[in-house]
């Protein structure tokens, strides 16, 4: 199996993607990279990369940022503590580090966030440690590879493809190798459809041999997402409508948005929506009119959520669950980060207070 390495590197000179962080060796922007990447495809990375490189050029810009600011330009990529969490870190490389992002994984994965895929990434590619990387396109081809009876959607297996991934890896050449298997994976090994007549490797793939390539990789069967029904208020007082901002770190910690929550024990619509106000916020509110329902899906769950708009009524604000509320004009929302469930009727909320005024 040792020109499996061989074939592979080979194979990525000639046809890796030219993508905007492989033209760099900035760790920090490697870092970034893989951060976004997280979860999240390349296509869509691509253009929050470049916004974002362009705001925080450096880790020392980024460390000095407002978070705030930081979560505005992360605004739509989703799973926000990815964000919040290369903030925290870009801080301690400041203060601890001198701004220079640690060279060893020990050191390195004591990060925000950094777990054992950032730290094999950034480390084999940024300083060529020999660590291999283990995310869903590589368990994929180890797999297919191995005809591994493992699922790959078990975090208990992660371990046996860890132990796979390390025997495999050249430790010459860890960060292309890194690439090329994770390339490998998204390119030609795809999960439905793999082109097998391009594979480097197919000649010491188990499943192209027994011709097995549908049966792997195994997969744990996994329930429904569910879905949960929510309620926002849009308050207005005098000109001013009413944010306030989630607790940093758990769901879209950091995020602002309108106030509101989930409907409880069947409750109505209208009722949920007093309800939630006079909880969380502890002002008196009356409801103008239902304003619009958007849907959105998130990993874990999906939501469909009913807008309100309302106006003030009494009541001192008082924060139970928002750690900060704030009272703002309409054209100054687009300074404040919001979740991606708010800025769905963000536009018609727009529309409504222009042909009103």
């Amino acid at each position: 199996m040792t020109d499996i390495p061989k074939n592979l590197l080979i194979w990525f000179k000639s046809n890796k993607r030219d993508l905007p962080w492989r033209r760099v060796d900035d760790p920090y922007a490697i870092w970034v990279s893989e951060v976004m990447l997280q979860q999240t495809q390349v296509n869509t990375v691509i253009p929050y990369y470049h916004r974002f490189m362009e705001q925080f050029p450096t880790i020392m810009v980024l460390a000095q940022a407002d978070q705030n600011h930081v979560l505005k330009c992360w605004e739509g990529l989703g799973y926000y503590s990815r964000a919040i969490n290369l903030h925290k870190s870009s801080r301690l490389v400041e203060n601890e580090y001198n701004g220079q992002v640690p060279s060893d994984p020990i050191t390195f994965k004591k990060m925000p966030g950094v777990g054992d895929y950032i730290n094999a990434a950034v480390q084999s590619i940024a300083f060529n440690y020999p660590l291999p990387v283990v995310d869903g396109n590589v368990k994929r081809v180890l797999s297919r590879l191995y005809e591994m009876p493992d699922t790959v959607n078990d975090t208990k297996n992660l371990k046996v493809f860890n132990q796979k991934a390390a025997a495999l890896l050249d430790k010459k050449h860890p960060g292309d190798f890194n690439q090329a298997m994770m390339e490998l994976g998204a390119m030609v090994c795809k999960p439905r459809h793999p082109v097998c007549h391009q594979c480097p490797v197919q000649d010491f793939c188990m499943v192209y041999c027994n011709e097995t390539i549908l049966e792997f990789p195994k997969r744990k069967s996994k329930p429904g997402i569910p879905t949960e029904n929510w309620v926002a208020a849009v308050i207005q007082k005098e000109d001013k409508i009413l944010l306030t901002r989630r607790k940093t770190g758990g769901f879209l910690g950091g995020l602002w948005e309108f106030p509101g929550g989930k409907i409880e024990n069947k409750a109505s619509m209208p009722e949920s929506c007093l309800r939630s106000i006079q909880e969380k916020i502890n002002i008196d509110i009356s409801i103008r009119k239902h304003a619009i329902q958007i849907k959105h899906t998130y990993t874990h769950f999906k939501q469909t959520m009913d807008v309100f708009l309302c106006d003030y009524q009494s009541g001192t604000i008082q924060l139970n669950g928002p750690v900060e509320y704030r009272w703002i004009g309409l054209s100054d929302i687009d300074n404040y980060a919001l979740p991606k469930s708010n800025l769905k009727f963000l536009a018609h909320l727009k529309y409504f207070f222009k042909k009103k005024s």
